[in-house]
């Protein structure tokens, strides 16, 4: 069995849009979508990140604050899931909600070192 990470980026300026009711509703569906990965055990481990973060660059000589590319581009937060091939985890990343706010998933293989 394989890991992937998912990485979620992009949906913020409409979940900025969203009603407290809707925004409660809206996370309900990621509680129920993760433990539904967790019953089928794919999940292994996910969190959100905060907006803020820093950037080093150059052997740590530069630091830049802040999120660094465009909205849809930030990334929100991450999962790592078991997965029998990226297909399969491609297909896993169907249910996320953050579709229906117009975010899209990156999947990518975790390889071992």
């Amino acid at each position: 069995m394989k890991k992937y990470l998912y990485l979620f980026r992009g949906g913020d300026a409409r979940m900025a849009e969203l009603s407290p009711e809707q925004m409660q509703e809206h996370m309900q569906k990621w509680g129920t979508w993760m433990q539904s990965l967790t019953e089928q055990k794919v999940l292994i481990d996910g969190l959100p990140l905060a907006k803020e973060g820093k950037r080093v660059k150059q052997a740590g000589n530069v630091i830049l604050d802040g999120p660094y590319t465009e909205g849809a581009e930030v990334v929100g937060g991450y999962l790592i899931v078991n997965s029998e091939s990226l297909d399969h985890a491609v297909e896993i990343s169907k249910g996320c909600p953050i579709f229906e706010n117009a975010g899209e998933v990156e999947v990518r293989e975790i390889l071992n070192m």
